[in-house]
């Protein structure tokens, strides 16, 4: 019988963690549960950082980005000496099951713990990247996308009244759905992203193509084969003297700021979902959100399989950008 449930943000704050933070402590006192606030993530259940949230306890923190629980890296999690001394804070104080929010790493570490021990972990999928398999979306992403576009809205501005090219780094170590995406939206001119190779003769054949163009925007994710925006920029002010190239890192703004209307709603009915499978007996899975509707993903699956990128957006930013 689950009668006391953990809940705990791990790896890079999302917008939208705190949203999620306060269904699954409302959806839990609904089913009279008792919930505890797990601080700064793994970290904190090797700490016995432990804090009990009643309904109050998550009013008015809807609106706010980052984690009220607050999240940290935590090494000592990696070693099974770690992973005792949390099961051991588990037991000690009651808690019968964990909830966690954050992204593959931190459902890499929930597998593994729950593989060990017998507690359940349920995930949600909190990260701007958007790249866990299972779910269309993740909490942040939505947030993060527009951030970019109102910056990159602001930066054509400048760009159209200085007759300037910007190269504009976004974040997305693995996967290019931030600038993917963000580039269709704001019209840019050309995006570099991780999942597609030769792009750096493809950028200097559109940049050969252009002649006397005023502005150009050039969205670039972080994890690229060509190279971060300043080395880029750099690199084409040395070959192509003619243009006016400055380079602008977006960086942590993108994953800081109230969460979207979207990231609200979406990080609601996941935890609400993350309880309601605790309390049908699920274990070691993610709740995803597929074509508007939940779904229930192993934590084995969405760690080792790969959320592919639908090329056919390539192609859409291809068309739009001539």
């Amino acid at each position: 019988m689950i009668k006391k449930i953990g809940v705990l943000t791990s790896g890079g704050d999302a917008p939208g963690m705190n949203a999620a933070i306060r269904a699954v402590v409302r959806a839990a006192l609904r089913h009279n549960l008792e919930v505890v606030g797990i601080r700064k993530g793994y970290k904190g259940l090797i700490d016995g950082e432990f804090v009990p949230l009643a309904s109050r306890d998550v009013s008015n923190i809807i609106q706010r980005g980052g984690t009220i629980l607050g999240t940290a890296r935590s090494p000592e999690f990696r070693t099974p000496e770690g992973r005792q001394k949390a099961y051991g804070n588990l037991v000690g104080a009651s808690i019968n099951a964990v909830i966690v929010i954050g992204g593959d790493g931190t459902f890499n570490g929930a597998g593994l713990f729950s593989s060990e021990f017998d507690i359940p972990f349920v995930g949600i999928p909190g990260t701007i990247d958007n790249d866990l398999y299972g779910t269309d979306y993740t909490i942040g992403y939505d947030t993060a996308l527009n951030t970019v576009v109102e910056a990159v809205d602001r930066i054509r501005d400048t760009a159209s009244a200085h007759d300037r090219m910007f190269f504009i780094e976004v974040m997305g170590r693995g996967a290019g759905f931030i600038a993917l995406h963000s580039g269709i939206a704001t019209g840019a001119e050309a995006i570099l992203i991780p999942e597609v190779d030769g792009q750096e003769d493809s950028l200097h054949d559109y940049l050969k193509s252009q002649g006397n163009k005023s502005s150009n925007i050039i969205l670039v994710a972080e994890g690229n084969s060509v190279g971060g925006a300043e080395q880029i920029a750099k690199q084409i002010q040395e070959k192509y003297p003619e243009y006016d190239v400055r380079a602008n890192v977006l960086g942590h703004m993108q994953r800081g700021g109230s969460p979207s209307a979207f990231d609200r709603f979406l990080a609601s009915r996941l935890g609400v979902a993350a309880v309601d499978a605790l309390m049908d007996n699920q274990r070691s899975i993610m709740v995803g959100f597929v074509n508007h509707d939940i779904v229930h993903v192993p934590f084995n699956k969405t760690i080792n399989a790969s959320k592919n990128l639908n090329k056919i957006l390539l192609d859409v930013a291809d068309i739009l950008a001539h």
